[in-house]
């Protein structure tokens, strides 16, 4: 016996609307795979780009987390760019002989006594929160966030909502990980810190900190 012809019709009209919709889930994709590789090469060109000429500020804050970060930080301040150095994310039991008996550059001993180290600080966002407290209990209103160049955006934005009334200058640095950027790891730590720097320009990253250094 035949089918009803209503039934024949929804029986029909179901798979063009299961394929309607199938193929609006893919074109999404499609269209949110374009923009993440579109903005993705926007964040690496940005990356590599070298620093400008450092201005003078209260502050100068070094985040911990990669090489030359620390030397970077310590050169500005002895040229005078800021008056006080917060090292932030330094291991807990660190001291100032320590760190100073790894840094790369000579450092003259009167310049140590300018120089704070942030112990508390485990990622990005404790980083903010430790130079938020550094920044209040020293008088700082302007400050150089010295970090490396993948990390910069996501530093600046972050310390940025704790330290709204603080004009901060990015100083971003060439880490060895980026001097042959087009390596396979290379690429795949540019890729992390992108998707890591849209999580905290959605302002989702604080509820998902993992608590990993940057």
């Amino acid at each position: 016996m035949a089918a009803p012809p209503a039934m024949t019709r929804a029986a029909r009209g179901a798979p063009s609307a299961l394929a309607t919709f199938l193929r609006g889930i893919l074109a999404g994709l499609l269209v949110c795979g374009v923009a993440w590789g579109v903005g993705f090469a926007w964040f690496f060109h940005d990356a590599l780009q070298p620093a400008g000429p450092p201005p003078t500020a209260d502050g100068i804050v070094a985040l911990t987390g990669g090489q030359g970060r620390i030397e970077a930080s310590l050169d500005l301040l002895m040229q005078g760019h800021g008056r006080q150095l917060l090292i932030s994310g330094v291991d807990a039991h660190a001291t100032v002989a320590a760190v100073a008996a790894r840094v790369q550059v000579p450092v003259p001993q009167d310049i140590w006594a300018h120089v704070t180290l942030g112990r508390r600080a485990t990622s990005t966002i404790g980083n903010a929160d430790e130079t938020a407290d550094w920044a209040r209990a020293h008088a700082i209103r302007s400050l150089i966030v010295v970090t490396a160049g993948y990390h910069i955006r996501r530093a600046m934005m972050e310390i940025g909502r704790t330290l709204p009334d603080v004009a901060l200058y990015p100083c971003p640095i060439l880490p060895p990980a980026l001097r042959h950027p087009w390596r396979p790891a290379s690429i795949r730590l540019m890729a992390t810190e992108y998707d890591k720097w849209i999580m905290a320009s959605l302002g989702l990253a604080r509820d998902m900190d993992g608590q990993a250094k940057a």
